[in-house]
Parts: C-alpha cells; sequence; structure tokens
C-alpha cells in the first residue's frame, strides 16, 4: 500500500484511555488501543456524523454514540444498522513512543 507514515499520537496520550480523536493530514481518525494493538479508522459515523472515538469500545467494537451503529475498528467494517457503510481504516505503527499511522497518497 502507498502512503506516507504520519505521527497521529503519542502512547502517553493512551494513560487511562482506549479511544482518542485526532486530525492527521486534514483526517479526522479514531485511534483505539486493544489489548496490546492500536488501531485507526475514520472517526466519523457514515451513518449520523457522530465522532466514533466519544463512543463505547467493547472488545474490538465501538459503538457510535448517536444511533448505536457498531463498527470492527480493525477493519472500519460496519456491523449492521443503522450503520450501512464501512468507515476507512488504515495501518498503525509504532515507532519508540509514537504512533503512526499509514495515510494514502492524495489522488491527482
Amino acid at each position: 500500500m502507498a502512503g506516507t507514515w504520519a505521527k497521529a499520537a503519542a502512547l502517553a496520550d493512551f494513560a487511562g484511555h482506549d479511544t482518542l480523536a485526532v486530525t492527521v493530514a486534514g483526517r479526522k481518525l479514531g485511534l483505539f488501543h486493544v489489548g496490546d494493538q492500536f488501531f485507526a479508522i475514520d472517526n466519523i459515523c457514515t451513518h449520523g456524523q457522530a465522532m466514533l472515538s466519544e463512543g463505547v469500545l467493547e472488545d474490538e467494537v465501538i459503538e457510535c454514540p448517536l444511533h448505536a451503529g457498531l463498527f470492527d475498528v480493525r477493519t472500519g467494517r460496519a456491523l449492521g444498522a443503522p450503520a450501512l457503510r464501512d468507515v476507512a481504516s488504515y495501518p498503525v505503527r509504532i515507532d519508540g513512543e509514537a504512533i503512526m499511522v499509514l495515510l494514502p497518497e492524495a489522488a491527482d
């Protein structure tokens, strides 16, 4: 996958939290800490324009705070009504204390 790695947050930003809203290169992302892994998806619900990072995270599933749509934070997949469209997901890696997200190349 072509793209650019960009710093999204620091590991310390997750102290006491399992979700985090960030903006990276103009993209509103939700970062999620599940077990010993981090995941990044678009932070805006495809159903109701709510911030997914403000929802309830249970295992790998985030519940939208507006209408309870469910998304898999590993893949961005919508898991049923009312959310029927997936959100984009982004590869994540840890570089020292930084959480890095792979952003796709901009279309020409």
